[in-house]
């Protein structure tokens, strides 16, 4: 599966959970993304997300405990598209952000890939 005329876009992924990060990180290059970034804490998602270049993020809406909303505001300003990826459903999204696409977790291949195409299609 590819996501058809995205594919080659970068993608900075935020995710606290090692083993979650690596399958994530598998599944955006099977879908024919490249990974331009990984953070699996707050303070290297922030150091990142001001100093790579990518075309869309996605974040896991609770990292180590901390609410990932500094890193969107970071993400939003540039004015880059992101995805949350939450195990709490969209009320656990922060609430300033509660309109943004969401992947509940876990997920499957397919809807990663509709998911990124349509917030990619939206920006």
């Amino acid at each position: 599966m590819t996501a058809t005329g995205l594919s080659g876009r970068s993608v900075f992924l935020v995710e606290d959970e090692v083993m979650i990060r690596m399958m994530v990180a598998d599944m955006l290059e099977e879908l024919g993304y490249k990974v331009a970034a990984e953070a699996g804490d707050i303070s290297e998602a922030m150091r990142l997300a001001q100093a790579t270049e990518f075309d869309i993020a996605i974040l896991d809406v609770n990292v180590n405990g901390k609410v990932i909303s500094p890193v969107a505001d970071v993400i939003k300003a540039k004015g880059c598209p992101f995805i949350f990826a939450t195990g709490y459903g969209s009320s656990g999204l922060p609430e300033q952000y509660r309109d943004r696409p969401a992947l509940q977790k876990p997920f499957q291949l397919d809807a990663l890939g509709k998911t990124i195409e349509a917030a990619l299609r939206n920006d």
